[in-house]
């Protein structure tokens, strides 16, 4: 079972990674530039490319982490306590990496008023 979360966390820091490898995609870092722009875009309203759910998800994550009280205590069972941590920390670089990508593709596009995928009225 621990081989298995590992591949899987292995999997997703290559598909973090494997994101910043396509042809005219933005890398690692700016990407990592990105995220207090992006966030600043979407809490004044300027991006919708970030929905507020998935911005209170990335929140709750990262109080998660840094939280003293966990779902399994380190203390009781570590390795498991470890893991969970590692999934949550590993699904927050995810959804970050993709959203600031999408973020930077978007200002490089000259900031249009409309996201692709959003729904016009």
């Amino acid at each position: 079972m621990i081989s298995r979360r590992r591949a899987m966390a292995a999997g997703q820091a290559w598909r973090i990674y494997s994101q910043t490898l396509e042809p005219g995609a933005p890398g690692l870092r700016e990407r990592v530039r990105a995220v207090p722009r992006m966030l600043k875009a979407v809490l004044r309203g300027e991006y919708k490319g970030l929905s507020p759910r998935t911005l209170g998800m990335l929140a709750l994550g990262l109080v998660y982490l840094l939280s003293p009280v966990d779902v399994v205590p380190e203390i009781l069972v570590p390795v498991v306590g470890f893991a969970d941590d590692t999934g949550v920390a590993l699904w927050l670089a995810a959804v970050l990496s993709k959203a600031a990508g999408d973020y930077v593709i978007w200002e490089r596009s000259g900031r249009p008023a409309a996201v692709p995928g959003e729904v016009i009225n």
